[in-house]
């Protein structure tokens, strides 16, 4: 059975994974992704705000050696999801199971004056760019705003502030300056009240401004202001920016995109093509675009290939669970524990914000480094 995977973050490794663990060199798969190099999303904010460097976090494909498994590294040019055909800048594939995790893309272009005014923090490059624009800041009004719905990482922008705030204070700064939080949502994470409670709390006892329910629509850079969806201004010394998120432009030329995104079995993943599995952000079943429901809609994934494999009968459904880290400042880490299933409200809770969280954190990232790349996280 021929196997392809587009696109090597959270989904397609474990997918990859799980394969390789079953069936060995008999595994039969290609892992395909443009990248040279894997980096978990929390990441970012560690070398934006200097805590650690661009390498370190970065993870090379060149490292991924397991039975059965095949990387390349190339663009995919196009796809037929019909005939699970797929033609990259170097190959031409044919697939019996194609999983597409390509995730989503970042157009801030799409937010007039963001490449002008601000900052994104989103992406590789952003992070880095930021770090020197962060060593130079000499203080002063801080705006963390998203610009359109839905993005990665929903807690990510409250974990910004936070931790722009604990910068400003490490550098004495805090007095000559002040952060704002621009979100779409009323509360910072709605699926669990008691976490969206502990992110609140922590803003009013740093004096982090909360303007929730609104979106920026757009920057005036000429006057340093963010023009805000409900028409009101927040003027600004420095802007982070959550960019435009869409659908990679092959997955949309390729008719498989529903209002935006792949609409797919929330059950098992599969899309409306046989043989065709989606996973992560690229789709829209209905939890966060976060790297931990990507990995538990991988194992799913991974157990219908199986099942069809063996033809053994139909394994568990996607239970819609995740479970994420949340930097609240102050070396605090907490953990949410959030559930979305189909036709009821998210149910979720929190654990800490404590200390010793970030140890749990630390290890969450360094035990999949270990399966997906087989090395220690500081390995060479």
């Amino acid at each position: 059975m021929r196997i392809v995977i587009l696109g090597a973050g959270f989904a397609g490794l474990e997918v990859a994974t799980l394969l390789s663990e079953e069936f060995g060199e008999d595994a039969g798969v290609v892992l395909i992704d443009k990248s040279d190099k894997f980096i978990f999303g929390f990441s970012k904010l560690d070398v934006m705000f200097g805590r650690a460097s661009a390498d370190h976090v970065a993870h090379r494909y060149a490292d991924v050696v397991k039975p059965g498994v095949r990387f390349v590294q190339s663009a995919v040019r196009s796809l037929d999801p019909a005939a699970r055909l797929v033609v990259t800048e170097t190959e031409t594939f044919e697939a019996d199971i194609l999983v597409v995790a390509l995730g989503a893309d970042l157009d801030p272009a799409a937010t007039p004056g963001l490449a002008e005014g601000g900052h994104e923090f989103y992406t590789v490059a952003g992070a880095v760019a930021l770090r020197g624009v962060l060593e130079r800041f000499a203080g002063g009004r801080v705006v963390v705003g998203v610009t359109s719905t839905p993005f990665k990482c929903p807690p990510a922008p409250s974990e910004t502030a936070l931790l722009m705030h604990d910068f400003l204070q490490a550098r004495d700064l805090p007095r000559a300056s002040a952060v704002s939080l621009v979100m779409p949502m009323g509360v910072p994470i709605p699926p669990s009240p008691q976490a969206s409670q502990v992110v609140l709390a922590a803003f009013a006892g740093r004096g982090i401004h909360w303007h929730g329910g609104q979106l920026v629509r757009a920057l005036d850079a000429g006057r340093q202001v963010a023009l805000l969806g409900d028409g009101g201004e927040l003027p600004y010394d420095l802007f982070l920016g959550v960019p435009v998120h869409r659908a990679p432009a092959v997955v949309v030329e390729a008719g498989m995109t529903v209002d935006g995104w792949i609409p797919v079995d929330p059950a098992t993943l599969q899309t409306r093509y046989p043989g065709v599995y989606a996973v992560g952000d690229v789709t829209s079943v209905g939890t966060p675009k976060a790297g931990v429901f990507a990995e538990g809609q991988a194992t799913v994934v991974a157990a219908q290939i199986s099942a069809q494999r063996r033809g053994s009968g139909a394994p568990s459904g996607y239970d819609g669970r995740g479970i994420c880290y949340l930097e609240v400042g102050h070396d605090l880490v907490a953990k949410v524990d959030v559930t979305f299933v189909p036709g009821q409200s998210p149910a979720g809770g929190i654990e800490g914000p404590a200390a010793g969280l970030a140890a749990d954190k630390a290890a969450f990232g360094s035990e999949r480094i270990r399966r997906w790349f087989g090395r220690s996280w500081n390995a060479t």
